[in-house]
């Protein structure tokens, strides 16, 4: 049974401006300042678990260009085109039949393509013994990352930990999903030793998912199934341009996940962000003995704790007394913000 990456990359986003910009989303930046965009890294921690060829990205028609240019080695017939945002059922909807009409007994790992891990090791390691699993089973599996805090960015997995699974004793099923909790409510979540952060990670066999599609989804499989004549020729992207709107835009979690009964978890911690803001980067980055992350070639920070700074293209900056701050540089436009208020920088991007 060959095994398939599925990279979805047409998010749109401006939380890390003035760095990412609706033309260029975080993807397809260099967010941690290590020379490679989030979206080469996560081409990179797949290899030797999935060949190249068959590597898939699902993006915006807008970004397939950079794509292209940023991932040389994806075929490029291989990089699919969405014509307008519909979430991610109909993504993985479209890449899945895709990948059916040439490889029906295919075994699919699906990641989002602006999350960073620091233990690629173990990730292979569980990303392997997932794809096992799913290669034996009818099962939808999903990776739940061990909390460390009371996050309240993230969507939870409620796991049945009374008794792990016969083929592999780290794989627990679903009890169910949950939605980005209010504090209080995280802080139960953290508690109860059973809740996982939905890490938007997915491992499946093609039949399994496409069944599952079909059964609770049918209004996005109806569409997928009838194109199969077209999947591979001339005439695909002309086709999917004029079908693809006609989808609802519904996350894979609400269309079939929340629905179907054998979903899995499996729970996991390789040094895992989905890098959502500002905050979270510092989190994940190298900090000093004050709480500095400090991104670029030359950063000195004096009298100052707790900040974040990103400048990658500058010889050299310079700063003194803050304290909880934002300092980004990039194309000439210098954001300076408190971390506390981050959530009014898309608000700036806008203006």
């Amino acid at each position: 049974m060959s095994q398939h990456l599925v990279i979805m990359a047409g998010g749109v986003g401006s939380r890390f401006w003035p760095m990412s910009t609706p033309a260029r989303p975080k993807q397809f930046i260099d967010v941690l300042g290590c020379g490679r965009t989030l979206l080469q890294l996560t081409l990179e921690r797949f290899k030797g678990v999935c060949e190249t060829k068959n590597t898939w990205v699902v993006t915006s028609a807008a970004y397939a260009e950079l794509v292209h240019e940023q991932l040389p080695e994806v075929p490029v017939s291989h990089i699919l085109q969405e014509p307008c945002r519909r979430n991610t059922a109909p993504c993985i909807a479209y890449v899945s039949w895709r990948i059916k009409s040439s490889d029906p007994k295919a075994n699919i790992v699906v990641t989002p393509s602006d999350h960073v891990v620091m233990n690629t090791a173990e990730f292979q390691r569980v990303i392997n013994s997932a794809l096992n699993f799913t290669a034996e089973t009818d099962a939808i599996v999903t990776l739940g990352m061990k909390p460390t805090r009371p996050e309240t960015g993230y969507g939870y997995i409620q796991a049945d930990l009374s008794a792990a699974c016969a083929r592999n004793l780290e794989i627990y099923q679903v009890d169910s999903f949950r939605e980005k909790p209010d504090v209080k409510t995280a802080q139960r979540y953290i508690s109860q030793k059973n809740f996982f952060w939905n890490s938007g990670l997915f491992v499946f066999r093609v039949s399994t998912i496409i069944n599952a599609l079909r059964i609770y989804a049918p209004e996005i499989s109806e569409i997928f199934e009838g194109l199969l004549p077209i999947y591979g020729t001339d005439k695909e992207q002309e086709t999917i341009n004029q079908r693809f709107p006609e989808c609802p835009s519904i996350s894979i979690d609400y269309a079939v996940m929340e629905k179907a009964e054998e979903i899995y978890v499996f729970p996991a911690d390789f040094g895992w962000s989905d890098l959502g803001t500002w905050g979270s980067l510092r989190e994940q980055s190298p900090r000093d003995v004050q709480g500095n992350a400090a991104i670029g070639p030359d950063i000195r920070l004096y009298d100052s704790s707790d900040c974040i700074i990103h400048a990658t293209d500058e010889r050299r900056v310079v700063v003194q007394g803050l304290h909880g701050y934002i300092v980004a540089e990039k194309d000439n436009t210098l954001l300076i913000c408190r971390l506390a208020d981050e959530q009014l920088i898309r608000q700036f991007a806008e203006e």
